[in-house]
């Protein structure tokens, strides 16, 4: 199961949310805290669209991926977009487009709909068909991004750029991104989850023992690490 969720700062100066360019998508597996995606930019689609590719790889390595967001229906869109397949039943007509064997996407509806006229929207929801095949064993109390906003929390504890009613946000969207990119390999591959008691790469598998900082500073290309994620 995987968390995807936005978190908002300023770069430079305040502007519109939507004019922004701090906002960071974080995509999060939920068993081992492994931060898929952390990349900030402009909430447009070309932000979304990243992330969903890198979705599509874990599709196709593991074939089984549940995406849970919170409200934002962007995410289900575009991976459907990204990994759809053409269902082929045998019957007469069009044949529909699903998702993969094995997909499964909820988004939980936010907002009140106490005076939306017409019918009430489901609480929770799945934004495109999915195959017959697919099994569904997904409980509604386990749809939300409960352990993304927790981390997010501590981001803003951690992180001055986030950290709400200063003056220290980031100036630029480049230096954001490197202060998201040295958070990144820390918590995943250096420091222990005070839940999981374990490091995020190692709980999933991608090392057997996690790495300390002075070992880190040996490795002579450190995006070969987030490659073979």
């Amino acid at each position: 199961m995987i968390e995807g969720d936005e978190l908002y700062t300023r770069v430079n100066k305040k502007v519109a949310p939507d004019a922004s360019q701090g906002w960071t998508l974080v995509l999060m597996d939920r068993a081992t805290r492994f931060l898929w995606e952390m990349h900030c930019g402009r909430k447009d689609r070309k932000l979304f669209k990243n992330a969903m590719r890198l979705l599509c790889e874990v599709i196709q390595q593991t074939g089984d991926v549940t995406l849970l967001t919170d409200g934002e229906r962007r995410y289900g869109s575009l991976l459907f977009e990204l990994c759809s397949e053409v269902l082929r039943p045998g019957k007469r007509g069009r044949p529909k487009k699903t998702r993969p064997k094995g997909v499964k996407v909820r988004l939980k509806n936010k907002g009140s709909q106490r005076h939306q006229r017409g019918p009430k929207r489901p609480k929770y929801q799945a934004p495109y068909p999915e195959h017959p095949d697919t099994a569904q064993p997904l409980a509604p109390t386990e749809i939300h991004a409960n352990h993304l906003e927790a981390f997010h929390t501590s981001l803003r504890r951690r992180c001055a750029a986030y950290r709400r009613r200063t003056n220290m946000y980031a100036k630029t969207t480049g230096r954001l991104q490197e202060r998201l990119d040295v958070y990144w390999i820390v918590h995943n591959f250096v420091r222990m989850h005070f839940t999981t008691r374990q490091v995020p790469a190692v709980a999933l598998g991608v090392l057997e023992s996690s790495l300390s900082l002075n070992e880190l500073f040996f490795i002579q290309k450190i995006t070969y690490i987030y490659n073979t994620c």
